[in-house]
């Protein structure tokens, strides 16, 4: 089995086209889900930053039908998975059947070898069969009776899950939430969003019309051009500070893990990317820290008798820690001005 491996990707793109495939696959997603830019913005930004999105909220708010129509706006190859109790790991991964004509066995590839992956429900599954994504995730390969198999790129796995109704679910373990680079929350709709899905969704599915804007190597595409985006020294110390605040927090015994700023760098450069940037702002760590990093750290017990969230907890340390001070005003801050000197840190000139 020939694949391309994880890192190998396309070349640059230039602004405006990479412009136009972005906004495309947004403006196509938005045919299928009202009134959520920002969320599937961010969706956008996690493929784009070569990770993984975790959808977590209550029951029929759009999360499967959001990872779908991300899935569906790409001409590559996906896969769904419901993910149930008797889910076992080799319909995840693959196994090795006998085959009696040739008297060998024979590699049959599972539902993972695909750019995109569904996984609908994802904590439904027994930990044993939740563990046989953890290889696929990090390294983009699948280890199947000793044989490693590289997976194709651009790969991602969109998992769903409900948060409310937990009899009969296996929480994710912290080892596998650390792997995924952000988790949303679709939210109900607001009127104006709700009257129009009524009318849009009334009497046909729009995911059933939705075509294909991109294809995969396109995407390898923006995903080079993502690779190129600049971060300046000051704006990778403050991710840096952002993750190390999080483990010195009096409120949480478990903070985030140096793969989150990690996650949180690439991330912040696919959403500078989406803005027309070609640098990276501390503004947009600030946005993306609570979606990063919110899922990856565990409270205390008093913080949780409080009914302290993580997400509040995040915010709040984002809120605290102090921004760097050699700022510039930002061309795209749109704020009014209130003498702290906030901009953008400009890439380095030759």
């Amino acid at each position: 089995m020939t694949q391309q491996t994880w890192d190998e990707v396309g070349g640059l793109l230039p602004h405006d086209e990479f412009r136009a495939a972005s906004e495309a696959i947004v403006t196509n997603i938005e045919q299928v889900i009202e009134g959520k830019t920002a969320t599937v913005r961010l969706a956008l930004a996690v493929l784009l930053a070569e990770g993984h999105l975790l959808i977590e909220d209550v029951p029929g708010v759009g999360k499967t039908k959001l990872a779908k129509a991300l899935a569906r706006s790409i001409d590559c190859t996906v896969r769904r998975i419901q993910f149930t109790p008797d889910l076992l790991p080799s319909d995840v991964t693959g196994v090795s059947v006998y085959n009696q004509e040739t008297h060998d066995f024979e590699f049959r590839p599972g539902a993972v070898f695909a750019n995109l992956v569904v996984g609908d429900e994802i904590n439904r599954a027994s930990p044993k069969t939740q563990s046989a994504l953890l290889e696929c995730m990090e390294e983009r390969q699948v280890t199947v009776d000793g044989v490693t198999y590289q997976l194709q790129t651009p790969f991602m796995v969109i998992a769903t899950q409900n948060p409310i109704e937990m009899e009969g679910t296996y929480p994710l373990p912290e080892a596998q939430r650390d792997r995924f680079t952000a988790r949303i929350a679709m939210g109900y709709p607001d009127v104006g969003a709700e009257l129009a899905m009524l009318d849009g969704h009334g009497a046909t599915d729009p995911l059933d019309q939705l075509r294909p804007v991109s294809d995969a190597a396109i995407v390898r595409q923006l995903i080079a051009t993502v690779r190129q985006v600049h971060v300046a020294d000051a704006v990778k110390q403050y991710a840096i500070d952002l993750v190390t605040a999080t483990r010195e927090a009096p409120d949480l015994r478990l903070g985030a893990s140096p793969r989150a700023t990690l996650q949180l760098l690439r991330t912040a450069r696919a959403v500078a990317a989406l803005e027309g940037r070609d640098y990276v702002l501390p503004d947009d760590l600030q946005a993306l820290a609570v979606p990063v990093l919110a899922h990856r750290i565990i409270p205390t017990a008093d913080a949780q008798l409080a009914r302290r969230t993580t997400d509040a907890i995040v915010a709040e340390l984002v809120h605290r820690l102090p921004l760097p001070h050699d700022r510039k005003r930002s061309p795209y801050d749109t704020r009014p001005a209130s003498g702290n000197g906030r901009g953008p840190f400009e890439p380095r000139r030759p």
